[in-house]
């Protein structure tokens, strides 16, 4: 890893993976076929891209049961006791909503009503995320949502991973369906003669996804655009070089445009990282990945002070941030943009991604400025209520005509004085 003296200028931003042209005009097609043709769209593009013919896509309760005999009972404890802690810490954002009493009877109220329908997308291929089903489903319970659909391209086989399908049995998820790529996006957003529609698509895929994802905004809400994984580890002198270096590899392994960053005020520890970063990448088995991510994204940066160190955190706003330094509580309160911070040498990412309980999906690409992680509140809509009594209106009906008109809007004002004006009541 290059080690820079740091300046005042240092950002994660980087272009967001928009696809190309030829990418886009794919999206568009099959979410055009899909709204128009629905199921049989959606086997065409199952049999063409996953290789694999279904005649029906949607999981049974036999091959959930088989599944959970099939697995690990201690991985299922693992996962079991996962997601206890993802809903323990979850349950804190629950909202109840509030009313506000006037005088004369009236009030201002806020309801809290979760969607009625949302549809998670699990990435599939070589790799199972059972981590993704826990993040995703999880606050959408706790939120209230009635309907919860899970999709997830199929294996060759026809199966989707044990894994899935178990973390999905222990959160009682059974509408759980065997499609993967865009027309799975589509089938959420438009619904076909199986699969009725959501209000909300949430979860990570390829470029496919992320564009359909994009496409289908408007007639349906979705989380997130999330950009490659990222990391930034802010240190002093206390921290070892070991641990900092296999952090950093953490998230250097996802993906060959992850980003991984040290900021230290300990030019010794950065000179001792990336020797590390150079030892544990010949061990790791996704050394290709990580080194592709390290060599372009990966930056060590030395501080003069501790100050200067935490202004360029706030300036990266990481989608990931460790904070291994002797005040790290203290700092911690400095940091204003992060996704999610993990403090001291015992707390490190991972320990977030699999079992703490907060959430794994979080912005990227510094929108952690004024983004959050995926929450309980993205699975509400918040309705406002007014109630005015006759007296209340009979107050405030003559102010709310005259700012009605000072802005032209006569109709405004008529329909508020409908109510009593010509009637000799105000």
């Amino acid at each position: 890893m290059q080690i820079t003296t740091l300046t005042n200028h240092i950002s994660l931003k980087r272009p967001l993976e928009g696809g190309n042209e030829q990418q886009l005009a794919v999206v568009r097609e099959v979410l055009a076929n899909v709204k128009a043709q629905g199921d049989t769209a959606i086997r065409t593009y199952s049999e063409k891209w996953d290789g694999v013919a279904l005649t029906d896509f949607r999981v049974s309760q036999g091959e959930i049961d088989q599944a959970v005999a099939n697995f690990d009972q201690v991985l299922l404890q693992d996962l079991t006791e996962a997601a206890a802690n993802i809903r323990f810490y979850h349950e804190q954002q629950h909202r109840i909503g509030y009313r506000l009493p006037l005088a004369d009877g009236s009030y201002l109220a806020q309801r809290i009503i979760p969607l009625e329908a949302v549809g998670l997308y699990v990435p599939g291929g070589s790799a199972a995320y059972p981590s993704s089903v826990l993040m995703n489903v999880i606050p959408a319970q706790v939120a209230g949502v009635k309907r919860i659909v899970i999709t997830s391209p199929a294996s060759k086989n026809g199966q989707l991973p044990d894994a899935v399908l178990v973390a999905a049995h222990i959160l009682g998820v059974t509408e759980i369906y065997k499609i993967g790529g865009a027309q799975a996006i589509a089938a959420l957003a438009y619904g076909t003669e199986t699969i009725a529609p959501v209000d909300k698509i949430t979860g990570p895929g390829n470029i496919y996804v992320a564009l359909a994802k994009r496409e289908v905004f408007g007639e349906v809400a979705i989380d997130m655009i999330a950009g490659p994984s990222e990391i930034a580890i802010l240190a002093d002198e206390t921290a070892y070089a070991d641990e900092v270096a296999a952090d950093l590899l953490s998230q250097a392994e996802h993906d060959a445009l992850a980003c991984a960053i040290l900021i230290t005020t300990c030019e010794s520890l950065a000179e001792e990282v990336a020797e590390e970063v150079e030892r544990q990448l010949s061990t790791l088995p996704r050394e290709s990945i990580a080194r592709q991510a390290i060599e372009r994204f990966g930056q060590i940066y030395i501080a003069e002070t501790m100050e200067m160190a935490i202004a360029a955190v706030n300036s990266l706003a990481p989608e990931h941030l460790e904070i291994m330094t002797v005040n790290a509580e203290e700092d911690t309160q400095k940091i204003t943009h992060a996704g999610a911070i993990f403090i001291g040498r015992y707390s490190s990412e991972p320990v977030g991604d699999y079992f703490a309980g907060t959430n794994h999906v979080l912005p990227t690409n510094s929108t952690a400025r004024f983004a959050s992680g995926l929450n309980v509140d993205d699975f509400i809509k918040r309705t406002s209520i007014v109630y005015y009594s006759e007296q209340t209106w009979k107050q405030n009906a003559p102010k709310i005509a005259r700012l009605a008109r000072l802005e032209g809007l006569e109709g405004h004002a008529r329909a508020v004085e409908a109510r009593g004006w010509e009637k000799g009541e105000v």
